[in-house]
């Protein structure tokens, strides 16, 4: 895992995860769950890492050639956290763009930007959005 920013407060979620499984009437002492609250807080740590991150950092043009033909990837593997339930969710997104004066970045700075704003609270639509709006704005495609 990578280092955790210090405005996420692991013992406060930690806490919370106690009361989460005293609330449903589970014992946290009990074998299985004893180093549970601190594995879930680590895991909304990482899954949220990209609150703390700014996705135009990954957009550096590439000098070079003129290209005008689309770039694709696809089957970017992300993970996010519903804002509305707290629940993790997992899928693939595809970015595409057509560039214009040559303005291309990377292919794995397409996966990056994806990962920056999967990781953060959020919701499918939204996701989209912040993706498609930071790459127009940044790479006038």
């Amino acid at each position: 895992m990578s280092q955790i920013d210090p405005r996420v407060d692991l013992k406060k979620i930690a806490d919370g995860v106690r009361l989460i499984l005293e609330g449903i009437g589970e014992d946290p002492a009990r074998d299985g769950l004893v180093r549970t609250p601190e594995r879930v807080a680590e895991f909304y740590a990482e899954l949220t890492a990209g609150m703390w991150e700014e996705a135009r950092e990954h957009i550096n043009p590439l000098p070079g050639d003129s290209h005008d033909e689309m770039v694709i990837v696809k089957d970017i593997s992300i993970a996010s956290v519903c804002e509305h339930h707290l629940a993790p969710f997992v899928g693939k997104c595809h970015i595409a763009y057509i560039p214009k004066n040559g303005r291309i970045i990377g292919l794995s700075n397409l996966a990056r930007i994806a990962e920056v704003f999967s990781h953060r609270l959020q919701v499918q639509e939204r996701l989209t959005q912040e993706i498609a709006r930071t790459l127009f704005e940044e790479l006038e495609p």
